[in-house]
C-alpha cells in the first residue's frame, strides 16, 4: 500500500483523472478539489475519493478545501495543482480580462495551493505545480500562458528553498502538448496538429497517463531528494530542435 495522501486541485480534467487512477492503482489516498460540482461528483464516484468544492483562484475557498482534505485523510503529504487554462492569442489581441483570467487560473491557483499546503504538512511532503514547455522556449501566440507558467517556475524555485527546512519539496512538471479535452482545439485541428507534431522531436503528442506517472513519481514519499526542479515531460519540445535529419541506416 502506498503512503500517498494527496489533495488534487483541478482533479477532473484529463491529467487529473489519470492521476486519480494512478493513486488508486498504487493504493494511495486522494481528495479531489475543483469548482465544477457535476464533474467533481463524477470523478468522485468513479474513483471512490471524496471531493470538496472550491474555486482554486479564491484562496479562502481553496484553503478550506485543503484543510478538509487533510482532516478527512488524517494527514496530508502531497498537494498537486492541475488548475489551468489555455489562451492562444498574440498579446496585442489579448484583452485585459483574458490576461487576468489566464494568470489567475494558472499562477494564482498554483500559489494558493502551495500557500495552503505548507502549514498542513508538519512531517514534510511534496507539492507539484504545472508549468509548460512554453515557459522554456518562444512559441508564437503563447504570451499569457508563457508568462503565467514562467511565474510558476520562479515560484517553485523560491518556495523550494523557503520550505526545505520543513522537508517540503516543491517541483513542477512542464509538459508539451498533451491530448486532453483542454487542448483539443489544437490537436483536434489537422493543420495545427501537423505544425505542433513537427515541433515535438519524438513525433507524437503526450498522453495524460504519462504526465500522471511523472507527477506520482514526485509525490511518492520514496523519492524525497528532489526539490526546486521543473521536469520536462514534453517529447523533447522544450530542449531539442528538430532539424529534419535522420540517422543513416546501418549497412552490413
Amino acid at each position: 500500500m502506498s503512503d500517498v495522501r494527496v489533495a488534487i486541485v483541478g482533479a477532473y480534467g484529463g491529467i487529473g483523472q489519470s492521476l486519480c487512477r494512478e493513486v488508486l492503482e498504487q493504493g494511495g489516498q486522494a481528495r479531489l478539489i475543483g469548482r465544477d460540482v457535476a464533474k467533481l461528483e463524477g470523478a468522485s464516484s468513479e474513483f471512490g475519493f471524496a471531493h470538496f468544492v472550491a474555486d482554486a483562484t479564491d484562496w479562502d475557498q481553496l484553503d478550506r478545501a485543503i484543510e478538509l482534505a487533510q482532516q478527512s485523510m488524517q494527514g496530508l503529504n502531497a498537494v498537486v495543482c492541475l488548475a489551468g487554462s489555455v489562451l492562444l492569442k498574440p498579446l496585442h489581441l489579448t484583452s485585459r480580462t483574458e490576461w487576468d483570467s489566464t494568470l489567475q487560473t494558472n499562477l494564482t491557483a498554483a500559489a494558493g495551493s502551495l500557500r495552503s499546503s505548507v502549514s498542513r504538512m508538519p512531517d514534510g511532503g511534496s507539492v507539484v505545480l504545472m508549468s509548460s514547455a512554453a515557459a522554456q522556449i518562444g512559441l508564437s501566440n503563447h504570451e499569457a500562458i508563457a508568462a503565467s507558467k514562467a511565474g510558476i517556475e520562479g515560484l517553485v524555485r523560491s518556495a523550494a528553498m523557503t520550505y526545505a527546512a520543513k522537508r517540503i519539496r516543491v517541483n513542477a512538471i512542464a509538459p508539451g502538448l498533451v491530448q486532453t479535452p483542454l487542448t483539443q482545439r489544437v490537436w483536434g485541428n489537422a493543420r495545427s496538429a501537423e505544425v505542433s507534431l513537427a515541433m515535438h522531436p519524438l513525433g507524437r503528442f503526450g498522453q495524460p497517463d504519462e504526465i500522471a506517472r511523472a507527477i506520482y513519481f514526485l509525490i511518492d514519499p520514496r523519492n524525497q531528494w528532489i526539490t526546486g526542479q521543473t521536469l520536462g515531460v514534453d517529447g523533447g519540445l522544450g530542449t531539442l530542435k528538430p532539424t529534419g535529419t535522420t540517422i543513416p541506416s546501418r549497412k552490413d
